[in-house]
């Protein structure tokens, strides 16, 4: 990892892995994988030089601002409260860290792999978040549902392949159960979501918290397995500018609680493990704490950001086995536990949120 000082915070690049040694099963890559995901890791790494990736993240981070301009009436028509809007269109849903709605910025999810992952009535009446039917704006938007199914789909694929290496590299250290490891769990599941984000542009530089690392989104782990994230666009005006702000961005937390500001090329795809990786991998792969940080100062005035995430996650019916040391959410008494992802959810849920999904 290459360290640089910006104030106070240091910058690191990720642990960058090219997709040609990626797709080399015969390749080891335990080392890397260590590096960027074990347990003195990041938990992210990055992987470069992805056919196709380029333009297809470019054709669907463009049409977040025409998603978030769409009218108001348009955009009720896409919102889906059974699911708790985690399905289509979602501006002012969500609480910030402060307890106050978030209306700096609008998402839109969406499965990429699957339009109906469930026609199961109990199953969509218990996990609607996770079996909920894709909501696509196939009159105001025609162009959004090809070009986020066409991302997301390229992302997964790349996620698998890093999937499989993380696997490989566990294996070394603990004997895993073969239904139990991530690169299976992931192609069975028919839970992975999408998240096209839209921050729309602060008329005054006052709007953001200025003391605050976290405020375009607040401190959190990804409760999944893995997340593929993109670099953001940034544009005024409808015209691509560069970020004005070098301190703006990605912060994660390291293992020693250190805060750390992580960059990767534009034209690289990001991935970080999450909670329920991080816990069947006894702890040899990592999730941490992230965050990001809004551009500051009047450069940032009128300024909008585009990004996307896919959120590969167990498929809700999928028998996790957890094992007799869990060191994250030791409250739930997890240990040697046998749980579905969908139960193992609620629990958190109803811990955390004091409601059912």
């Amino acid at each position: 990892m290459s360290l640089s000082s910006e104030s106070t915070v240091p910058t690191v690049s990720t642990v960058t892995i090219s997709y040609s040694e990626l797709k080399e099963k015969n390749i080891d890559l335990s080392a890397r994988i260590e590096e960027g995901f074990g347990p003195n890791g990041l938990g992210i790494l990055s992987v470069k030089d992805v056919p196709g990736y380029s333009a297809l993240r470019q054709n669907l981070l463009r049409l977040a601002p025409r998603l978030a301009g769409l009218p108001e009436e348009v955009k009720r028509e896409l919102e889906d409260a059974h699911s708790r809007y985690n399905f289509g269109w979602s501006h002012g849903k969500e609480k910030l860290e402060s307890g106050k709605l978030d209306m700096l910025k609008g998402s839109y999810y969406a499965n990429p792999l699957q339009d109906v992952p469930t026609s199961n009535s109990y199953e969509i009446q218990r996990y609607p978040s996770y079996c909920g039917s894709n909501i696509w704006p196939r009159n105001s938007l025609p162009e959004l549902e090809g070009a986020f199914k066409a991302l997301g789909k390229l992302m997964f694929e790349v996620g698998l392949m890093v999937a499989y290496h993380c696997d490989q590299y566990v294996s070394k250290g603990i004997k895993q159960h073969e239904k139990q490891n991530l690169e299976k769990i992931l192609l069975d599941s028919r839970s992975h979501k999408g998240r096209l984000l839209y921050y729309f542009p602060a008329q005054d530089s006052t709007t953001h918290d200025n003391d605050s690392i976290s405020s375009w989104c607040g401190w959190h782990t990804d409760h999944g397995s893995l997340t593929g994230l993109t670099r953001a666009i940034f544009s005024r005006d409808s015209v691509e500018v560069p970020c004005p702000d070098p301190a703006s961005g990605l912060y994660i937390q390291t293992r020693s609680g250190q805060i750390v500001k992580v960059v990767y090329g534009e034209d690289e795809i990001a991935y970080q493990i999450g909670e329920t990786t991080a816990i069947l991998s006894s702890g040899y792969l990592c999730a941490t704490p992230h965050c990001v940080r809004a551009p500051q100062g009047e450069e940032a005035r009128g300024l909008e950001r585009s990004t996307f995430a896919l959120f590969m996650q167990p498929d809700w019916d999928q028998k996790l086995t957890f094992p007799k040391e869990v060191t994250i959410h030791e409250e739930l008494s997890l240990s040697n536990e046998v749980l579905t992802f969908g139960e193992y959810t609620e629990k958190l849920l109803n811990k955390y949120y004091d409601s059912k999904p």
